[in-house]
């Protein structure tokens, strides 16, 4: 989120002290998408849901909310860790610690109050991780920092690293600061180095003075080579003694590969009549790596890029791609094998109304590359699909992949959007297949508020809303997504959730996963219906066997006949057949 703070700071801006986690006030989704029309409100604003549930919802807690002033920034929700049962919840005001153990029940366990925003976190082990990029943060989490002081030697902006071994009470033992503090952070591993993690920092402030912070210096590298622009900082963490942490790396990755100009990217501007002007690039605002791959994605201002991280102290540009139709780079998310990547456009700031009537379906939205030998290709974009009103901020923000076995979903926060739930398996023609959306917290004014992001975890989505709390969600079976896909999306467990440190996910050789699969063949009408539902009834039949040995064969048996049905088959509807039959003898 690139908020103009100076703005946000200035607006008066409505809040709510709870939200209800009843359906009372929900609006079911028929054939009509009744999104564009919900009543406004903070605590009693309506709301429409489809192909989801509400599990619960809780509001922000006491010390994280002004009752005088409701809409404070400054006390406003923003990203999301997970750590075994334990969500970690950001905030401009410092962090909240949850038990999501249960999720129809979460618990506020403890928060930290540590100015500084945005205060997006990020957890390794026994370490969590938060970025400062206001002039309000101190180095010794104090809430006397001072906004409008030039200078000031309790001055803390970069990454603070937080002891949690002790979840009832967190202890700071480190922060390094940076010279344009740090809007977001990443968190790489490198499993040939388990003694270190390092940390990318995407700084998009202004740089500090030198007399602040030593070595800070701004303006174009033609002018000043050491500028602390068009670059990012990489801190290297020793996991035994976090307050070692350090800087190690200040790499130029905008720089032209030719030149080694530093300033190498989109200088900004538009691309033509009709295009939007987009910023130029001499920042990141995030970098989601993918250390399996070994590749990361950045969205990067003015551009996207794609980095080789097969060294995390030292990323390497790999490749770069504009786009007319984007007017600041904010996001990237990968597919589940690494052979797509999407990127999100941030248009207006996270601030703006831009889901109106009028607004261009390729503005603010979401474009979806193929990524191919390292070189991304554009396929096709995705946006809300429906019309929002004046008085909501509206645009593509933070979502994660949903682990459907054999499909391309990923669920994603739109502000006062809500969450919108997508299928991007076909690139080139992605459909919404749920979603989630409450009303405009201000029913006569354009106020900040809605989903800040929304993440999948271990078979719920949680929804960080900026100004009403933590929502948790489920989802239910549709025309488009069977409660066997549901089911198998819940079983790729994992023990921790990062949204910038990609995972690949794995499903086990599972009787819910095989019928996943099925469910696709058959809703895809890729083999005869007789067909599928004979291999549905021998399957069933197969696994129900209680001799080990005799199951084994069966399934082994109805494998086979899947191999012979997968032959005449058309590509996607093969692939499924194989990953089916796979499946299948893995049990």
């Amino acid at each position: 989120m690139r908020m103009d703070m100076r703005l946000l700071l200035g607006a008066s801006l409505l809040a709510v002290t709870a939200c209800a986690s009843s359906n009372s006030s929900a609006v079911r989704a028929g054939r009509a998408d009744l999104r564009a029309a919900l009543r406004g409100g903070w605590m009693d604003a309506a709301s429409a849901i489809n192909g989801m549930t509400l599990v619960a919802s809780r509001p922000r807690p006491e010390g994280f909310f002004d009752a005088k002033d409701p809409g404070n920034i400054l006390l406003a929700n923003s990203d999301m860790a997970f750590s075994g049962g334990t969500l970690f919840m950001g905030s401009f005001h410092g962090f909240q610690v949850w038990d999501v153990s249960n999720p129809s029940s979460p618990r506020n366990r403890t928060s930290v109050v540590c100015p500084g925003g945005q205060g997006d976190v990020s957890v390794h082990g026994s370490l969590l991780f938060m970025s400062v990029e206001m002039p309000n943060g101190r180095i010794d989490c104090g809430t006397q920092g001072s906004m409008s002081d030039p200078v000031s030697a309790e001055r803390f902006l970069g990454v603070r690293i937080f002891d949690i071994s002790n979840l009832d009470a967190p202890r700071q033992v480190a922060a390094v600061q940076t010279c344009r503090g740090s809007h977001t952070h990443t968190l790489v591993t490198d499993p040939r180095d388990p003694a270190n993690v390092y940390i990318y920092v995407s700084g998009t402030s202004g740089v500090r003075p030198a007399s602040e912070l030593a070595g800070c210096s701004g303006g174009m590298p033609d002018q000043n080579p050491n500028t602390a622009q068009f670059r990012i900082e990489v801190i290297q963490v020793p996991v035994a003694s976090p307050e070692r942490a350090k800087i190690v790396n200040a790499p130029r990755i905008f720089a032209d590969a030719r030149t080694g100009n530093a300033a190498g990217l989109w200088s900004g501007g538009t691309h033509g009549p009709g295009t939007q002007t987009t910023e130029a690039t001499d920042q990141c605002h995030d970098i989601t790596v993918f250390p399996e791959i070994g590749l990361a994605g950045g969205a990067c201002s003015g551009n996207g890029i794609l980095l080789d991280i097969s060294n995390p102290a030292s990323p390497v540009r790999v490749d770069e791609v504009t786009d007319p139709n984007f007017a600041y780079w904010h996001s990237a998310t990968f597919n589940n094998d690494g052979s797509k990547l999407i990127f999100t456009d941030e248009w207006g700031g996270g601030v703006q109304a831009r889901c109106r009537a009028q607004d261009r379906k390729t503005w603010g939205a979401d474009a979806i590359f193929d990524l191919r030998d390292r070189n991304l290709t554009q396929r096709g974009y995705y946006k809300l699909p429906v019309v929002q009103s004046e008085k909501e901020n509206c645009v593509a923000h933070n979502g994660s992949i949903i682990p459907v076995p054999g499909r391309d979903i990923m669920v994603q926060a739109w502000y006062q959007g809500g969450i919108s739930v997508f299928d991007f398996t076909d690139a080139a023609n992605p459909v919404e297949i749920a979603f989630f959306d409450r009303g405009p917290v201000d029913p006569k004014n354009l106020a900040l508020g809605g989903f800040w992001s929304a993440y999948w975890y271990n078979g719920h989505i949680y929804g960080s809303e900026i100004g009403r709390g933590l929502d948790i969600l489920a989802l239910s079976p549709t025309t488009h997504l069977s409660q066997n896909e549901i089911d198998a999306a819940a079983l790729a467990r994992v023990d921790h959730f990062n949204p910038q440190t990609q995972v690949r996910y794995t499903w086990p050789a599972h009787i819910t996963v095989a019928r996943a699969y099925l469910d696709q063949i058959m809703r895809a009408r890729g083999i005869p219906a007789d067909r599928s539902a004979s291999i549905a009834s021998e399957m069933e039949r197969a696994d129900r066997l209680t001799d080990a040995a005799s199951r084994r064969a069966a399934l082994a048996r109805v494998a086979d006949t899947v191999d012979s049905v997968a032959t005449g088959a058309a590509g996607d509807v093969r692939a499924k057949l194989g990953s089916l039959a796979a499946t299948l003898r893995g049990m």
